[in-house]
């Protein structure tokens, strides 16, 4: 067995974590954390030592995408996966239409085509690097894409559907691309997220900006007698983040953590100064792949490459497999490709807490190990 390529400690990034979520969360924030444990930590969530904590998130997320008039920030337990299901109970009423261009968009497609309470939903699909939109289509009251779809680094705009029945709901999965890439909420009606991305913390909770057209069809529904399970009854969800607090027992860790990165991204300007450091690494990774003679941008369009993801291919002849395990042998971690993908190439999380300067560092780290392996 031979020993691992040792990279120079001089081309290293200074912060090695580069994962796609779990991502990487600010020391500053871990040690915010430990100074208030002993007070916050294994304390009740009705009380108002974490229901702060709860506020204080809600406010900082309302803040950074400056959540417009009768919106409203409603948390809950379970992360993304659970607000499919939320949503498929909550929020569509009877026919939804997808555009589905990666594996995360295909999941909640899944759920709705599962439900048996609902009309087969229309699917617009397209493959892996490329992107699919939404149309107008008569009969549909939601429709559902994706902001950034985190196994392909494919990000398309946030936009209405024009032509669409009037009182049509658009949901926006923003997982991986809240926190990282420009939007106006006014284009859409829930836009959801988790905070192991951007928002530098733990999984474990969902968190949805929802119009009140979005919550009045919460209502509407759950009124009109559909079966919902209370795990995931937006409502009560709703009802339970006026309180400051989620109807399930959260991960305090999870909550002061997600507080702790949004206000640290307000201070530093919001959503307009976490886009441009999230757009500096793009094209820091996406320059050098570009000029490189042996990686590409896996998204060949230009105007689709995500500034939250970014997915580089490689030449036959360079193992990315082979250069993700030397790259963690060396305290660089979490490039390795989303795997149902199946494809030779490395996946970097270009998040708001990565620094640009870290994705140069990479990219100088890949060369060296190239020529050597």
């Amino acid at each position: 067995m031979t020993d691992p390529i040792r990279i120079p400690d001089d081309l290293k990034p200074v912060d090695g974590r580069f994962g796609s979520g779990p991502s990487k969360v600010r020391p500053e924030g871990l040690e915010a954390l430990s100074r208030v444990a002993k007070t916050f930590m294994g304390t009740s969530h009705r009380q108002k030592t974490v229901k702060d904590e709860v506020a204080r998130l809600r406010r900082g997320i309302a803040e950074f995408f400056s959540m417009p008039d009768g919106y409203e920030v409603v948390l809950s337990n379970g992360g993304t996966s659970a607000f499919w299901e939320t949503a498929t109970f909550g929020l569509i009423r009877e026919k939804a239409q997808f555009a589905e261009f990666g594996e995360f968009g295909a999941k909640f497609a899944k759920a709705v085509r599962d439900a048996p309470f609902l009309a087969e939903p229309t699917v617009h699909r397209a493959p892996g690097g490329s992107a699919a939109y939404l149309t107008a289509e008569p009969g549909v009251d939601a429709y559902a894409s994706v902001h950034n779809e985190t196994s392909t680094g494919v990000a398309v705009p946030v936009k209405r559907v024009a032509g669409a029945d009037p009182g049509a709901l658009l949901l926006t999965d923003a997982t991986s691309g809240g926190g990282s890439l420009d939007v106006d909420l006014t284009e859409t009606d829930v836009y959801y997220l988790a905070p192991q991305k951007a928002f530098g913390s733990d999984g474990g909770l969902w968190i949805a900006l929802m119009s009140p057209a979005a919550i009045e069809r919460a209502h509407r529904i759950k009124e009109s007698g559909r079966y919902i399970p209370q795990f995931l009854d937006l409502v009560t969800a709703v009802e339970q983040s006026r309180l400051e607090q989620t109807y399930n027992t959260p991960a305090l860790a999870t909550v002061f953590l997600a507080a702790e990165q949004v206000d640290w991204m307000n201070a530093q300007g919001g959503l307009g100064w976490a886009s441009k450091r999230s757009a500096e690494s793009a094209a820091a990774i996406y320059g050098w792949a570009d000029r490189s003679p042996f990686a590409s941008p896996f998204v060949t369009d230009p105007a689709l490459r995500s500034h939250a993801v970014a997915t580089i291919d490689f030449a036959a002849g360079i193992d990315a497999a082979a250069l993700a395990k030397a790259l963690r042998a060396n305290g660089i971690v979490d490039t390795e490709p989303y795997r149902k993908l199946g494809r030779n190439q490395l996946r970097v999380a270009l998040y708001p807490t990565v620094d640009p300067a870290d994705v140069e560092a990479l990219t100088r780290c890949i060369d060296y190990l190239v020529e050597r392996l």
